[in-house]
């Protein structure tokens, strides 16, 4: 299963990340929205999406709200410390 995970902190990013792939996870990190909904537009195949909501460029919301516009089917989690 593929993952994107996008997560603005590195210490969180990294701690989730080697967390998934211990259980034999692929999974790519982005640090900003506009980075992941380039990704996501490219047709980049993820299987699901862990998304913070307080990212920089564009925050988790806008980016869910523009994937939905788009009807992007894929799956997302909210990660969110509000």
């Amino acid at each position: 299963m593929r993952v994107l995970l996008v997560e603005d902190d590195p210490s969180l990013a990294s701690g989730i990340r080697l967390a998934l792939k211990s259980e034999h996870y692929t999974v790519d990190v982005l640090g900003d929205g506009r980075s992941a909904l380039d990704t996501l537009n490219d047709g980049e195949p993820f299987d699901v999406v862990i998304l913070d909501l307080g990212l920089p460029k564009l925050d988790g919301m806008s980016l869910l709200k523009q994937l939905r516009g788009r009807d992007n089917p894929v799956p997302v989690l909210v990660l969110t410390a509000r």
